[in-house]
């Protein structure tokens, strides 16, 4: 098999994986608090991590540097992110939450002007026209000359999230530590950090097998095992266009698994929105291809 076909194997597999996390997290959210979710998945992610950091013998790396890194870096991811991830999923549908999300590659494409020095296209400005008139047909349902949101505090916690994570990716742009042992040590600053608000906070509640498997399944695939997977692929691949167009596959299943396991409908104007989203998206990679 060659190294690309394997790449796109990898991509298709993490693509899969997060094309359930919509549903898992709005599954979860039913039974628990926003924070509750964050500190299992979190819990379950870096025990994964840790096993596989053993595994691959780079545990006393691990130990010895790349700590103070992990000091910022896993204050931002997990915590900040998910937390913030969470909180729209817990106040929006998923299909609005899921949709916003996906703006944070163009929230990238902005935030790396000021921050390293990046030349803003004309394509680039074209491209984020498009997406965020998407999230403007979401955040309003269709009814765009209304400024009246349905949830204005979840539109804002899922615009957010996609600040904080395009800030993570470009705050890392210059990390030299091997990403799974990165991860592991972001995970290890944080889930303590999580656990003193959970103490301190509502604290934990056994809420049931099936709220505790959703919130395993989320740390295990959407946190886990994506992750590697679609790094596996990036770092496989000849060319990451090859792998990166994939995404556009999630947003449909993601839609389609809302409806079938949660039962949700989809409104016309997630449809609409996430047409723009994924245009604009796609216009942005086609000119940085």
């Amino acid at each position: 098999m060659s190294r690309d076909r394997q790449a796109i194997l990898y991509g298709l597999g993490a693509v899969a994986l997060w094309s359930t996390v919509a549903t898992a997290f709005k599954v979860a959210l039913a039974w628990m608090s926003p924070l509750e979710l964050m500190w299992l998945a979190a819990l379950v992610s870096w025990a994964l991590m840790g096993a596989l950091v053993i595994k691959r013998g780079e545990m006393l790396t691990a130990l010895s540097a790349g700590w103070k890194t992990a000091a910022w870096a896993g204050l931002m991811n997990p915590v900040a992110y998910y937390l913030v991830l969470f909180a729209a999923y817990d106040r929006l549908p998923g299909q609005e939450a899921m949709a916003l999300n996906y703006t944070w590659a163009l929230a990238m494409a902005l935030l790396a002007v000021p921050l390293l020095g990046h030349r803003l296209t004309r394509a680039d400005v074209a491209a984020g026209l498009v997406a965020y008139a998407g999230v403007w047909v979401i955040a309003t349902r269709g009814d765009v000359l209304n400024v009246n949101f349905a949830d204005p505090l979840g539109v804002v916690f899922a615009l957010a999230s996609t600040l904080l994570w395009a800030l993570y990716w470009l705050l890392n742009a210059r990390d030299k530590r091997p990403l799974l042992v990165g991860q592991w040590q972001n995970f290890s600053v944080g889930l303590p950090v999580l656990t003193l608000l959970l103490l301190f906070g509502p604290g934990f509640q056994w809420h049931g097998w099936p709220a505790f498997g959703a919130g395993v399944y989320v740390g295990l695939f959407e946190m886990g095992v994506a992750f590697i997977l679609w790094q596996l692929a990036v770092h496989t691949v000849s060319r990451t266009a090859k792998v990166s167009n994939l995404i556009f596959l999630s947003p449909p299943v993601s839609l389609l698994l809302l409806f079938v396991v949660v039962g949700e409908s989809v409104y016309p104007s997630t449809l609409v929105g996430l047409a723009l989203i994924l245009t604009g998206l796609g216009w942005q990679q086609r000119c940085q291809a």
